[in-house]
């Protein structure tokens, strides 16, 4: 036992700097292009749709409430649901464009 101990201590593996931390880069590298890169493009197309909101858009926010744009701020929009009651909610909170499935579902 003691002797095969003393082997895995003696034996000084090749090119053992950058090679060993090649696996760590490569796990690196597939992580960004799989995870964080599609992350970002997301957000950035959400920000664009929401900067590019205007009066009558069909949207969705984030708690399942289906509206219609009536007024838009800096950091709020106003919208008006189906019983004719408006709310006013965080440009944050507004998830999806709803004219979309409107056509789909025709």
């Amino acid at each position: 036992m003691n002797t095969i101990f003393m082997l895995t201590l003696q034996q000084n593996p090749q090119g053992g700097g950058f090679m060993s931390f090649l696996p760590l880069i490569l796990i690196i590298i597939v992580f960004w292009f799989f995870m964080i890169r599609p992350q970002m493009k997301r957000q950035k197309e959400l920000k664009k749709y929401r900067d590019s909101l205007q009066k009558g858009d069909k949207i969705m926010t984030t708690g399942g409430i289906f509206g219609k744009v009536v007024e838009i701020n800096d950091y709020t929009v106003i919208i008006e649901v189906e019983s004719q009651a408006r709310l006013k909610v965080s440009k944050e909170a507004i998830v999806k464009d709803m004219t979309d499935v409107a056509a789909q579902s025709k």
